[in-house]
């Protein structure tokens, strides 16, 4: 009955995060870790996100930017290829202290100069950094489940309107889980018990979705990015402890 109970919270967390709140997508697989070997946890999760995706693609397909997901998605793809067939020969820990210097970079540039009343100009969208950064977001997320401080570190300083960010972000993730997808079958990760499981789970996922999508809606567009940016930084030092434990 804890497993349930804690299976249940964290697919709730997930979905809360794919409707627009990843402060809360942090906490999920260490959660149902309490009960079950990390990497059986992401792939029990993996097809979570792929429900919460679909409805979160719904709830923000009509605001995106298809500027930067041209430039981002055939990236993310060439990243998660890469993240396959490298899988044996890449170790995760200099990855997680490369996403964590990526990320703990760009939130101290960020606070620091906002400290001292410098505001940079909204950057364009820039197809190197996108393809650079799109590309290192699809191979971190399959390596270690974090794409998003290449993302946001390539995102954030476009300064998108709120649903123009939710949007675009929406559906370069959901694309990134699904290109995932068949890798974690073949390493066993998805299973058909772990399938039965996800349809008991799915109904959090959805509602999580839901909620986190009116709470998003709500917020203020200021604090909404303040919330990002605190979310990119406890995803960095969450990266930085998982090295260092």
């Amino acid at each position: 009955m804890d497993f349930w109970i804690v299976a249940g919270l964290a697919a709730f967390i997930l979905g809360i995060s794919k409707g627009g709140m990843p402060v809360m997508a942090i906490l999920s697989v260490p959660l149902l870790s309490l009960y079950m070997d990390p990497a059986l946890a992401a792939g029990l999760l993996l097809p979570l996100y792929h429900v919460a995706d679909v409805y979160a693609v719904h709830l923000f397909r009509r605001s995106f930017s298809w500027a930067n997901l041209r430039i981002l998605l055939p990236a993310g793809a060439v990243g998660v290829a890469f993240g396959y067939l490298a899988i044996s020969y890449i170790s995760g820990d200099p990855v997680r202290l490369l996403l964590a210097g990526i990320g703990l970079a760009y939130v101290s540039t960020t606070w620091r100069n906002r400290l001292r009343g410098l505001v940079a100009p909204p950057r364009p969208v820039e197809a190197s950094r996108g393809v650079v950064l799109g590309a290192l977001a699809g191979l971190t997320s399959y390596i270690a489940h974090a794409g998003g401080p290449p993302y946001q570190a390539y995102i954030l300083p476009q300064r998108l309107e709120k649903m123009r960010y939710l949007g675009t972000t929406t559906i370069f993730f959901a694309s990134v889980n699904l290109m995932k997808l068949p890798a974690f079958i073949a390493a066993g990760q998805i299973t058909s018990d772990s399938l039965q499981s996800v349809l008991w789970l799915a109904p959090f996922a959805v509602a999580g979705a839901w909620s986190g999508s009116r709470i998003s809606r709500w917020l203020p567009q200021h604090v909404f990015f303040l919330l990002v940016e605190i979310a990119l930084l406890l995803v960095s030092v969450k990266l930085l402890w998982d090295v260092f434990t």
